[in-house]
């Protein structure tokens, strides 16, 4: 198999199995508590990806790099996806992928919050206000622009989620993390399961819980979530890093939503209306806009340093 084919196959694995994870969240928690469900999904993912790295002779981490972990497993674990998994129950799964789109929005924003911060060019502000317009028609009142939008309180929760990621995201950058991208990945997942464990325990959502009423559908679904999503797909997208630009690996996140969308409508039977379609293609198009002349100026200011 040549790289170019590889290559392919990894980012065709990242466009649709990230974008369907979001409707098995949905199947997982019709019958199992979402913290809980999250918190063993990762736990059990973090273990085999540890445990295989450990066993290919990957250096022993430290506590600086236990430390470095377990910071950015609480952020994109535990507030990202911790956050995401627990509006599911209210919120389509298809409008929570359209939500978490607006990740570089935030990214753009804690940029210039930074010392070394970039500077938006014209085009990645106009980008910003068309994704804060985009967000206000998807949650915004039920008057506006026809039908319905979102609960405000669980939406709310998403884009606080879309935060949390962007913010563990940068954070991930310069952390004091193992050199081995992998062993790296199985630490955030122990350290995040752990804390999402934790939100389990104290938010009590498991009093009541009955393993037997746990649907075969939301079995399947969580089964899939740590094979694909996790494993195959987390292991995809931190392959493509070393292999090509984060510029063209991000375009997942132009894929994801559309996909989900599609998913939600197809096999849960999610409502689409016009309004759900206006506000999430703005979103869309302004993370294209913000990613690309982001990309453009970093690449600008690389060869000017050069």
């Amino acid at each position: 198999m040549t790289l170019r084919l590889r290559i392919a196959l990894a980012f065709l694995s990242i466009y649709t199995i990230w974008g369907s994870t979001y409707l098995a969240i949905r199947f997982a928690i019709e019958t199992l508590p979402p913290f809980l469900m999250a918190a063993i999904r990762f736990l059990i993912a973090g273990g085999l990806l540890y445990g295989w790295m450990s066993l290919r002779g990957a250096p022993r981490p430290t506590r600086a790099n236990w430390k470095a972990a377990t910071i950015v497993g609480g952020l994109l674990l535990l507030g990202g996806n911790g956050g995401v998994t627990t509006a599911e129950q209210v919120i389509p799964s298809g409008l929570a992928a359209v939500l978490i789109t607006i990740v570089p929005i935030w990214m753009a924003l804690l940029e210039l919050l930074r010392k070394d911060r970039i500077v938006p060019t014209l085009q990645v502000v106009l980008g910003l206000v068309l994704g804060f317009g985009g967000v206000v028609l998807l949650v915004g009142p039920g008057d506006l622009a026809g039908s319905g939008g979102l609960n405000p309180l669980w939406a709310g929760i998403i884009i606080l989620a879309s935060l949390s990621w962007a913010t563990g995201s940068i954070y991930s950058r310069k952390a004091s993390l193992p050199k081995t991208p992998l062993l790296g990945s199985g630490m955030e997942m122990l350290s995040g399961g752990a804390l999402l464990l934790v939100a389990s325990v104290v938010s009590q959502e498991w009093a009541g819980f009955q393993p037997s009423h746990v649907s075969l559908l939301s079995l399947v679904s969580f089964i899939y979530l740590i094979v694909f999503g996790s494993l195959i797909g987390f292991s995809a997208y931190v392959w493509l890093l070393t292999k090509t630009t984060s510029a063209r690996v991000s375009t997942y996140a132009y894929v994801n939503p559309v996909v989900a969308v599609l998913l939600g409508y197809f096999l849960a039977g999610e409502q689409l209306t016009l309004r759900t379609l206006l506000a999430s293609s703005v979103i869309v198009i302004a993370v294209v806009v913000i990613t690309t002349f982001k990309s453009r100026q970093t690449a600008n200011n690389d060869r000017s340093m050069s």
